[in-house]
């Protein structure tokens, strides 16, 4: 079977709008599994450089899927080994929520392998 992996990854700055308001980090964190195809999560790692904790979303499909909370100053590695299949067509993204008028940065990178 041939794999190809997936990566949405990068550095952000971020202002947050409240912990219970997850926006959209930016166009880059966005993945859309091809037709005829399907993909898997199979890990997600964070570092939040803000002094508050904030959660980073994986949204599918416009509704939140997975939450994680990113410690303040700290960061996450959360190993997913396929969970669950995601179709041709889903779009999956990562949504930051944070508390509102936080400032800070986010090194988010979740990978996944498309089938």
């Amino acid at each position: 079977m041939y794999s190809t992996p997936r990566f949405l990854q990068g550095v952000f700055a971020f202002e947050g709008k409240g912990l219970d308001e997850p926006a959209p980090l930016g166009t880059a964190l966005s993945y859309t599994v091809p037709a005829g195809a399907s993909a898997q999560a199979v890990y997600f790692r964070a570092g939040n450089a803000s002094d508050e904790l904030i959660c980073v979303v994986l949204v599918r499909d416009g509704a939140p899927m997975r939450y994680f909370p990113v410690g303040a100053k700290g960061d996450v590695h959360v190993p997913l080994r396929v969970l669950e299949d995601l179709a041709g067509g889903t779009t999956v993204e990562l949504w930051l929520a944070a508390p509102a008028g936080l400032n800070g940065t986010v090194i988010v990178d979740l990978g996944l392998v498309e089938i």
